[in-house]
């Protein structure tokens, strides 16, 4: 940033301000007449060439207008542009949308829907990690000889079912003793720390004297165990990004849609955007539909541990000040249903 002078710093910014509206290369004439520089054309032409040496600005061809490379956006970002605030009108729909978002199996997916529809572009939700769920209810439920169905209940509503095999039959007393230990000993505890007790609790000797308790917590284990320890992921809005005019290209859109089917590699990106504390432009995203995306992500969190993260794929040129503060607004408004999930289930146990 130290080698640019204000001159060329404030041309820069109408440059990559100008790109992100039209999409379409910006000339001089163009900076001359919107932005107010109070420079000749010729003199904004000299500062756009410097610009341009600097590997801030590229020529699509020779008689074309300039466009800002990833290093300007990048500078831009850093630097150079303003937040803009939230608007009261996203105030208002964000708080009416969430407002009535119950803690569902879909309540990612209506979160994911909504960003995408606020930022014109595609939003990707990562479910919280299994592991740090907290587990609400354990219940078995005999179907046939040598089989159990668990059913287990996390306490944002998500409700799982697995088929567990037993040795021996149950009876309906020595089931409901079953439950009444498990209830127990999985009151407030995340996913991951009814696993480690329910392993800790199989290796005590006390425990492997009492017939009925280490039968519990065996069922216990196996009926978590048979969880996935990932959480999923929702991809909204593709639609959208397809029509965006940087993909009208039929190389670029099979690019894009290649990109998008590759799941693991984004919750992966969006880990790395928001372990850096910082949007990645472009190539910083790597090869992702050959480097033509920007992400902008936001963990939102669970009991005060972030729980997942929220974002948006878009292109290089994305409304990067109205889009970040709608990305972090978002991911607040999903901590927040969490939250009120929690304070649900506390006042149904009262």
């Amino acid at each position: 940033m130290s080698d640019l002078s204000y001159r060329a710093r404030r041309i820069l910014y109408a440059v990559v301000t100008e790109f992100i509206a039209s999409g379409e290369p910006v000339g001089s004439r163009t900076l001359a007449k919107k932005y107010g520089l109070d420079l000749s054309a010729a003199s904004i032409r000299n500062v756009l060439s410097d610009l341009e040496e600097g590997g801030y600005l590229r020529q699509p061809h020779t008689s074309a207008g300039r466009i800002p490379t990833d290093a300007a956006f990048r500078l831009f970002i850093d630097t150079l542009m303003q937040i803009c605030p939230l608007s009261s009108e996203d105030r208002r729909q964000i708080a009416r949308r969430f407002a009535r978002l119950s803690p569902s199996a879909d309540w990612m997916r209506e979160s994911g829907r909504f960003l995408s529809e606020l930022t014109g572009t595609v939003a990707v939700v990562a479910a919280p990690k299994r592991d740090m769920s907290t587990l609400r209810q354990l219940r078995f439920i005999p179907t046939c000889a040598g089989e159990m169905l668990a059913v287990i209940v996390l306490a944002d509503g998500t409700v799982e079912n697995r088929f567990v095999q037993v040795e021996r039959p149950i009876h309906e007393a020595e089931l409901g003793r079953i439950h009444n230990l498990l209830a127990e000993v999985i009151e407030g505890r995340t996913l991951g720390e009814v696993r480690e007790l329910f392993a800790r609790q199989l290796q005590d000797d006390r425990i492997q004297m009492d017939s009925l308790r280490h039968r519990a917590f065996d069922l216990g284990r196996r009926a978590v165990g048979a969880l996935d320890e990932h959480g999923g992921m929702v991809i909204e809005g593709q639609a959208r990004l397809l029509r965006h005019p940087e993909f009208s290209d039929v190389e670029r859109m099979r690019r894009l849609v290649l990109a998008l089917s590759e799941r693991e590699a984004i919750v992966a990106l969006l880990d790395r955007t928001i372990q850096a504390k910082e949007v990645h432009v472009g190539s910083e995203a790597g090869d992702l539909a050959g480097g033509a995306l920007s992400v902008v992500a936001a963990p939102y969190t669970d009991q005060g541990r972030v729980a997942g993260s929220i974002g948006v794929l878009g292109p290089t040129r994305m409304d990067y000040p109205k889009v970040l503060p709608l990305v972090e607004a978002t991911a607040d408004a999903m901590t927040a249903v969490l939250e009120r999930a929690h304070r649900g289930s506390g006042d149904s146990k009262s």
